[in-house]
């Protein structure tokens, strides 16, 4: 597996604060059918400050999917993270 880090330049970041990690999980359609998706996933660290998604904080140590156009957030950092996703016709 391949692992980049992102630097959190702030001092409520702590220094393994959350993780993005793609998963693939099956889910059922609308007719009960069984789909494989692949998906991005956070999952908090136990950090003492937190992580957030559109706002609302992360439990910890429970993945919690991450769509096109949620923004993400460390800590008590102001900055933002926007996840964008191409559109499907260039999927």
């Amino acid at each position: 597996a391949m692992v980049a880090d992102i630097p959190v330049e702030h001092p409520s970041a702590s220094k393994q604060h959350a993780v993005l990690q793609f998963r693939h999980v099956i889910k059922k359609d609308e007719f009960g059918e069984k789909r494989g998706k692949v998906g991005l996933y956070v999952l908090d660290l136990d950090s003492a400050n937190g992580t957030f998604l559109n706002g609302e904080r992360v439990e910890g140590r429970r993945y919690v999917e991450v769509r096109g156009g949620d923004v993400l957030r460390w800590g008590e950092s102001s900055r933002e993270y926007v996840l964008l996703v191409p559109p499907k016709e260039m999927v």
